[in-house]
Parts: structure tokens; sequence; C-alpha cells
């Protein structure tokens, strides 16, 4: 069972006052809500705010759903990297005598897992995952390579917390980049100081570092310090409650880690296709706005709202 990482006064105060606002709509489990149309309308606004900043590069729009067939997660070494947050999907395969019996268990609250088999597919972790596969069945690119904005779409990583911000399933606008070592590396660095505007645009303090991926084990802990020394990723904070500023967006830059996994190729002979990707956590951006300019979105500052489009 993964840890249970209790929220701090701040947090928990700040998480009462979004559920009491219905903001946030309880499930019982944490770090898993229903959001209210409030917090929706500056989700939506916010992420088109990124529409707007990506249209200038007229990236390719892909869509994929919130499940991915697990050997994708196999391919990359995920359960190697990160086993304490991947999610994988069972289902009930079983007679009518098992049926009955596991139906017993859970009007009991008992545990009725051993009914359950594990099926093909895992809850997505990351957004850009489905980009690779695709990308790769098309063959070989062209010189310049090609962006993909893969939108939005939910990912689940499981780490129940008690901090409004560290949620288990959340919208994730994710944009994609594979090309030349160079010209991915550009893109990213350009996309991270745009981002840093385009959170300030809307009233963040918002500041780029040098960050890690949370990889697990001893083993983690040295790919966490090179990933560091490589400055592989970067990091937008962003003060939304408790002590310290919370992570709002990332930048990655895997080098030739998924063109490798996956066979991508450029058509120049002797390149190397590179891969990076930016991703916007668009709830943590929707929690940062509330937690900054407040509950009510009528009383925001006037240049906040007309920036988002909230009238």
């Amino acid at each position: 069972m993964a840890e249970f990482r209790p929220g701090d006064a701040e947090q928990t105060a700040f998480l009462e006052q979004l559920l009491d606002a219905r903001l946030l709509i309880d499930s019982g489990v944490p770090g898993v809500y229903g959001r209210g149309e409030d917090f929706e309308r500056v989700r939506w606004a916010f992420d088109g705010k990124v529409s707007e900043a990506a249209a200038v590069d007229e990236p390719e729009r892909l869509a994929f759903p919130p499940v991915l067939p697990k050997r994708r997660i196999e391919e990359i070494g995920y359960l190697k990297s990160f086993p304490h947050l991947a999610g994988t999907i069972f289902c009930f395969e079983g007679d009518e005598e098992q049926a009955t019996e596991q139906e017993g268990k859970a009007e009991r609250h008992e545990d009725w897992s051993e009914y359950q088999s594990q099926t093909e597919l895992c809850l997505t972790p990351a957004a850009c995952y489905p980009v690779y596969p695709a990308i790769a069945a098309r063959g070989k690119l062209a010189a310049g390579g090609v962006m993909v904005d893969a939108g939005g779409s939910y990912v689940f990583r499981h780490e129940p917390s008690g901090d409004p911000a560290r949620l288990q399933i959340f919208h994730q606008r994710e944009i994609v980049r594979i090309g030349e070592p160079d010209t991915v590396a550009e893109w990213r660095d350009a996309w991270r100081d745009r981002s840093v505007e385009l959170l300030r645009s809307v009233g963040l303090d918002a500041n780029f570092d040098v960050a890690n991926d949370p990889f697990f084990g001893r083993t983690g802990r040295l790919l966490a310090r090179s990933q560091r020394a490589q400055a592989l990723k970067f990091e937008i904070l962003v003060q939304i409650a408790g002590p310290e500023p919370t992570a709002v967006a990332s930048f990655n830059y895997h080098q030739d880690h998924f063109t490798s996994v996956y066979g991508i190729e450029m058509d120049a002979e002797e390149t190397t296709a590179h891969t990076a990707c930016l991703g916007f956590g668009l709830e943590r951006i929707t929690l940062a706005l509330l937690h900054e300019h407040g509950l009510e979105l009528d009383a925001w500052p006037a240049p906040v709202r007309t920036e988002l489009g909230l009238g």
C-alpha cells in the first residue's frame, strides 16, 4: 500500500476551504476529487492560454485515452524507475459462483482482489507516453522532426496525500518535441521561458529551477543525481499551500531514451533523434490561482480575469 502523506496545517485548511466552497468534491479517497463549475472554468481558461501560446509553433494535435497497453510501461522501464506510482487495471473473469463470493466480500467491505485478474491495460502515468510509439509507426522523420500537442488528458500516479495539490488523478497538458538534439534542447529551453511568462501573466509568482523525477530506490537516487547534474529536468515553481513552492509545470529532456526504445530515427544519415516534453499540471495551476486570487472568481483582479477570458 502506498504511504499516505498527510498535509500540513495550511494545506489541510486550504483543502477544507475548497471543499466548503464546492470547488472540489470529496470522493472519500485522498487525492481523488470531483471539480465544481468554477474550478473547471479556471482550468479550461488556462488550458486555452496554453493553446494560444502553442499555436505559433503549429503542433500536430493528437488525443489519447487515459489508459494504455501495459506493455508500453514495460518497454520504457517505468516499473524500474517508478513502481510506486504505477496503476494497473484488473477485472473479473470468473464464474457465477466466484461472482457471488466476490459480491459478498464487497458488501462486507472485505478484500475481494483474489477474484480479479490483471488486464492488458494500465492507467496512463504521463500524457506523452502514447506519442512515441505513434510517431515511430510513421517511419523516419524529415529534417526538423515533429511537435505533438497531446492535449490535457487525465493521468494517474499512486501517491495519496492530504495536500490538495498532490492529486492521484489529474489533467496533464503535454507537448512533445522530437527531432535533432540541438533542435529539441533549444525548444525545451524556449518553452521553459515562455511558460514562466505565461504563468506570470495571470498573476502568479513563477520561477524555474533544476529538478529531478521521483525515481524509486537506491538506483533511483543515482538517476536523480545524474538528471540534476545534466540539467535534464526543469520545473516551474509556484506557491500554493504549505511551506515550499509547488511544481506546476515540468520540462524534460529525454535525450535518446524513447527514440532508442521505439526506433525513432531521422531521415538524415548519422543523425540521432532526441525527445523532450513539457507538461502543465492544470489542477495545480488552478489551485495556485485560487490560492493567490481567492475562491470567488468575481473578486479576482480585473487584469487576471481579462487575461483568462473569465469576463
